[in-house]
Parts: C-alpha cells; sequence; structure tokens
C-alpha cells in the first residue's frame, strides 16, 4: 500500500493564495461599509456585516481549492448542500448584499483581480448613488392601525366610519383573537389625510371601541417589525 502524501498546493502560487486573500478582504470590507452606509431600517446587524467580509473570503478560498477541477467542484456542492441557514433575512436588499460578497469572492478566488476591483467598485457605486438620490422611493407614507374590541360584539361599522373620517384610504389587513377568546385584534392599513394627527385618531377610536387599546404604527414601510 502507498502512504505517500499528496501536495496539491502547488497548482497555486503563495503569491496567488495571498493576493485573492487579501483582495477579497479589502473588496468585502469596502462592501461592508457601503452597506453599513446605505443602510436604512433599524434592524441593522453587525454581526452580519462581518459575515459578508467572511463569505468574501471563504468564497475566494473555495475557489483556489475547486481551481478547474470539476470534481472537485461537484464534491463541494454536495458538501455544502448539507449547511442550513435558519435565521430569516429581514431585507431584500441583505440578499444582494450577499451574492456581491460572493461574487467578489468567486471572482478573486479564480484568479480575475481586476474584475473583481472594477466589478465591486462598479457595483458599490451604483448602491450608493441610488442611496443618495433615493431611487425607486415611494413618496406615500402608510401606517398600521391596531385596534382591540372585545369578542362578541360588532365594531366594524363605528371603526369604519372613524377610518373615512381621518384616512384618505384604509385596507383591513387581519383579524385575529386574543387572550383566549376575550377580545378580538383587527390591523388595518391606512393612509392618513393631511394635517391629521395619530393621537387624534388614536382617541376617536377608543371613543369607539369601549376604551380598548388602540395602536398606531407609523412608517413601517421602511421599519423592521
Amino acid at each position: 500500500m502507498n502512504f505517500d502524501l499528496q501536495e496539491l498546493s502547488g497548482t497555486f502560487s503563495v503569491t496567488d493564495v495571498v493576493v485573492a486573500m487579501a483582495l477579497s478582504f479589502i473588496l468585502s470590507t469596502v462592501i461592508g461599509y457601503v452597506y453599513r452606509y446605505t443602510h436604512r431600517n433599524v434592524s441593522y446587524s453587525q454581526s452580519y456585516v462581518q459575515t459578508l467580509v467572511i463569505v468574501g473570503m471563504i468564497v475566494a478560498l473555495i475557489m483556489l481549492v475547486v481551481g478547474s477541477n470539476l470534481a472537485r467542484a461537484f464534491s463541494l456542492v454536495g458538501a455544502l448542500s448539507v449547511v442550513r441557514f435558519r435565521n430569516a433575512v429581514k431585507e431584500t436588499r441583505d440578499v444582494g448584499f450577499i451574492f456581491l460578497a460572493m461574487a467578489i469572492g468567486m471572482a478573486c478566488g479564480a484568479r480575475f483581480y481586476t474584475l473583481a476591483a472594477v466589478g465591486a467598485v462598479v457595483i458599490c457605486v451604483v448602491i450608493v448613488v441610488m442611496f443618495k438620490f433615493n431611487w425607486f422611493a415611494l413618496n406615500v407614507q402608510r401606517q398600521v392601525v391596531k385596534v382591540q374590541v372585545p369578542a362578541g360584539e360588532d365594531y366594524s361599522s363605528g371603526i369604519r366610519d372613524v377610518l373615512i373620517r381621518y384616512t384618505s384610504e384604509f385596507e383591513l389587513v387581519s383579524t385575529e383573537t386574543i387572550r383566549g377568546g376575550a377580545l378580538t385584534e383587527v390591523f388595518y392599513a391606512v393612509r392618513m389625510k393631511k394635517g391629521t394627527e395619530p393621537g387624534d385618531l388614536v382617541t376617536s377610536l377608543q371613543e369607539r371601541t369601549s376604551g380598548q387599546r388602540v395602536t398606531v404604527l407609523t412608517g413601517y414601510d421602511t421599519t423592521d417589525l
């Protein structure tokens, strides 16, 4: 039996490894700072940004391992397919940054250094421009109105009357029972009229719902709930 060890690292030089890992680190760090700078919502996660940097470097390392060997590529796909992620991505934009970090890592690992650098810079510039000029923004601020009413009684007509008075449009989102069926909680997505205050809406709704709890969530389009 042959127990000789084979060292396959000779397929790429130490310089290739250093350049690929260093460049993927630098570009992934730039992506992380761009993400932090353009982040709008309240659910900013430092660990997520650190993960972007780590992912970029890991993918670069994987690409160095795979090289042009098709068998290694399929074996790595099989090994990585067992990985399961439980954390839900709170914002669809975060997925784009993950793919960007992976793409930069792949380009660095495949030793397309110019492509990685130019691609990262161009895409980051596009992201910053979209952030600065607020592209595709819909200048409509909506609110969520949460109303609790005693179960077994119909308060819908009274609630609708108040919503017609204070909002320009409203839509029933969901209805559910809480506290063992003692209360019914109703959610409406509304757009308040100009000049109206959320406090006035809350007071009017409480008058129609026997003083039960009323909550108005403003700016829910840009806030993670």
